[in-house]
């Protein structure tokens, strides 16, 4: 189904150029202004709207994605991400006072947020304008210049965005790079005061390792098998409808994707009962019907399903069993919503991130064992419980480590413009969205300012008996609380 193309690889001498063409503009901007900086934002925003049809045809030719969740999904963050910093920088960007510690009693100080310079983003391809022009908001609010890498699994979106940066800035701003792994290399080998990666664990590791040589400090935004669990004071329906809609958004390939439900044994057949009918009701109830159905948008090539059906056809081999679904297509990159049930521990499903629309669903009987299962495996990017019984969410929440987690939902902790967004460990390092992407993207600059009194001085050597009193004193002092 995916078009083939030729990726045309960037020039590094032409990489190497626009890097060192952005450093007089990054010192430049250490000094712009709130309004400069929204000006900027401004006009990649209304570059993004006037662009929005040339989306709307890019992502179906890509991965056959529908209009609504190009809007949804693409274009309604990037704006929403925009609005937020415009209407909030100025007071982002103001100096934190910080009140003096006892020993700093007549000094004043503040933290200042400057710009790091010049950063790299590097964006993945399941949300390929969302997740790359996203964090470019939050770089460009914070006063960098930017140099962007989407991915060449995008060709038709990345060149959209391409024709955006080049009708907004100018290279020595923001400049954006197309090409595959030789150009990502040539780019991670520049010493970028910064770089934001949103991609799998495995290549965050390669980014983090590249960015060490230069010692730039990054952020990562990776994945993980996001557990959800259901339990039986839990609405059926609602969590039905709501995860159905977040586990086939996208075809499944979502980062914060329920990934595998836990569901109580007493409610559980009654669950897939449930979200057997959302899935009739949404896609269709026959495997035709679901398959001519426009909504359902496309994996993202053929390698990617067959990947997954391998994932899919080895856990029915060790006994699993399709419950909804199952029909595959490789050629035509797709594949069923599908839900499985009764999968043997040892199945690949079961460890490796499935990042397509095949939900194994696993019952339990206490939900300690499901939190031990949990804690026994890296940390997810999310979380999610179903429930109304506060003393298990309560279990779940400080018993359990992941990068967001979401109660009686799914997907919003992504959304929420006053929430940082990021993983822990293996499922990521590092914040953004709103203020913490703003922040992501500064560095917190300490300032202290002294007083003519300087008490410091009764520090200075030679420490004759006098000073030495002094100083004994503030040590015996420090044993007493702050006020």
């Amino acid at each position: 189904m995916t078009a083939m193309f030729t990726i045309q690889e960037a020039d590094p001498q032409q990489i190497q150029s626009v890097f060192a063409s952005q450093q007089a503009t990054a010192i430049r901007w250490r000094e712009s202004t709130a309004e400069q900086r929204i000006a900027r934002l401004k006009s990649l925003r209304e570059a993004v709207l006037a662009h929005r049809d040339d989306f709307y045809q890019a992502f179906a030719k890509d991965y056959r994605k529908p209009s609504a969740e190009v809007d949804v999904t693409e274009l309604m963050p990037v704006l929403d991400e925009i609005r937020h910093a415009t209407g909030r920088l100025k007071q982002w960007m103001k100096p934190e006072k910080v009140k003096p510690t006892s020993l700093m009693l007549t000094t004043s100080a503040w933290i200042e947020y400057q710009p790091r310079g010049r950063v790299l983003i590097i964006a993945p391809w399941n949300y390929p304008l969302n997740l790359c022009f996203g964090p470019l908001v939050s770089a460009l609010a914070a006063g960098n210049t930017a140099i962007i890498k989407p991915s060449e699994m995008m060709p038709n979106v990345s060149a959209v965005m391409a024709k955006i940066i080049q009708e907004t800035f100018t290279p020595q701003e923001v400049a954006l790079f197309e090409g595959s792994l030789p150009t990502a290399e040539a780019l991670l080998a520049l010493p970028f005061d910064h770089i934001f990666f949103t991609g799998s664990p495995m290549v965050g590791k390669v980014v983090m390792a590249a960015a060490a040589k230069n010692l730039t400090s990054v952020t990562l935004e990776l994945g993980g098998k996001s557990p959800t669990i259901i339990d039986e004071s839990a609405n059926l329906q609602v969590a039905a409808e709501t995860l159905m809609w977040g586990k086939f958004l996208n075809n499944g390939q979502t980062c914060v994707a329920p990934d595998h439900i836990y569901v109580h044994q007493a409610v559980k057949d009654a669950f897939v009962a449930e979200c057997r009918k959302v899935i009739h009701a949404r896609y269709g109830a026959t495997a035709g019907e679901q398959k001519m159905n426009p909504d359902l948008t496309r994996i993202v090539n053929t390698r990617h399903t067959q990947r997954i059906a391998n994932l899919l056809n080895e856990a029915v081999e060790l006994g699993a069993k399709i419950t909804v679904g199952g029909q595959t297509d490789i050629e035509s990159c797709y594949i069923a919503p599908t839900i499985v049930e009764n999968i043997p521990t040892q199945a690949k499903i079961m460890s490796e991130e499935i990042f397509g629309p095949v939900l194994p669903i696993i019952s339990f009987e206490h939900i300690d064992t499901v939190i031990a299962e949990i804690n026994a495996n890296p940390k997810p990017l999310a979380l999610y419980i179903w429930s109304y019984n506060e003393e298990n969410i309560e279990k779940v929440v400080s018993r359990t480590s992941s990068g967001g987690v979401c109660i009686n939902h799914c997907l919003m902790q992504f959304v929420h413009g006053n929430l940082p967004f990021g993983g822990v460990n293996n499922s990521g390092i590092g914040n953004s969205h709103g203020h913490f992407g703003f922040k992501a993207f500064s560095h917190e600059r300490a300032v202290v300012k002294a007083s003519k009194l300087m008490m410091v001085r009764l520090f200075f050597p030679p420490y004759d008996e006098s000073r030495r009193k002094v100083i004994k004193m503030t040590v015996d002092s420090m044993k007493w609380p702050m006020l």
